[in-house]
């Protein structure tokens, strides 16, 4: 299986951290440029950073595009692709997962990532291979830095788009409750921001280009529309966990212990 690595033209110290890790462990890969916030169009911005429970910053509107761009990506291969970010860190099981993760059927999307937050999984594992589970992911709630996307997945994510509303990248596809989701455990991708927090020696010291980024303030006139959609998107969140509440549970997942610095 293939992988996209999402990245910065600027960003050169990342992408030959993932030109080295990902020829190390024998997966072919191919850089796909990131949208920047030179790159993005002032009426794109102003047409998408209201659409979520907070303003956009112009590097969480250009994620989103950049993740976009990936979609799109599979839908045109006709070909499930592994899609990173360029700070994720990958364990040395990831080869395994994904040639055995190429054959499953009826899947849409595949997240091989934790990032120190609580998700609610099916009780019961769906597949068992490379040492690894595979099991129904439910909610998820942050990370976008490394799951595995087939066509039909890659078109129900771009035909939500269609109808007008952008969010951040991970929160977007978390809350695409008609995709078919699944949860690999023991996790074998973390963001290289996560090592501390799982005892991993980090091999390449980071900084968000998202976080740098001041938040925008809302309008006053918009603050009574950001809390609603934040009520509405808390609701319906709710509602996805007591329709599921019988056969999930709520819990930290493990992550690899097969990290090795490239």
């Amino acid at each position: 299986m293939k992988a996209l690595v999402i990245n910065l033209i600027k960003a050169t110290e990342r992408m030959e951290f993932q030109t080295q890790q990902l020829k190390g462990l024998g997966i072919e890969f191919e850089r796909l440029p990131a949208v920047s916030i030179d790159d993005l169009e002032e009426v794109a911005y102003q047409k998408y950073h209201s659409t979520w429970e907070r303003p956009l910053r112009r590097s969480e509107v250009a994620c989103f595009f950049s993740h976009k761009n990936a979609w799109e990506k599979v839908i045109n291969n006709n070909s499930p692709m592994l899609i990173l970010e360029d700070d994720a860190y990958l364990s040395q099981a990831t080869p395994c997962l994904l040639k055995e993760l190429k054959n499953i059927q009826e899947v849409d999307y595949v997240t091989l990532e934790v990032r120190s937050r609580k998700k609610i999984i099916a009780k019961k594992t769906a597949y068992k291979f490379c040492e690894s589970s595979l099991i129904r992911l439910y909610q998820d709630r942050t990370g976008a830095a490394g799951y595995i996307l087939w066509p039909s997945g890659a078109k129900k994510l771009i035909e939500r788009f269609n109808k007008g509303k952008i969010a951040l990248a991970d929160a977007f596809i978390s809350s695409t409750y008609i995709l078919n989701a699944y949860q690999i455990e023991p996790a074998s991708i973390i963001q290289l921001d996560q090592c501390g927090h799982y005892g991993v020696a980090s091999p390449l010291e980071t900084e968000s280009a998202i976080s740098s980024e001041a938040k925008p303030i809302a309008k006053i006139t918009r603050h009574w529309s950001y809390r609603v959609k934040r009520i509405l998107g808390q609701l319906r969140m709710g509602v996805r966990q007591f329709s599921i509440l019988m056969f999930s549970n709520k819990r930290e997942l493990l992550l690899s212990t097969l990290f090795q610095k490239p």
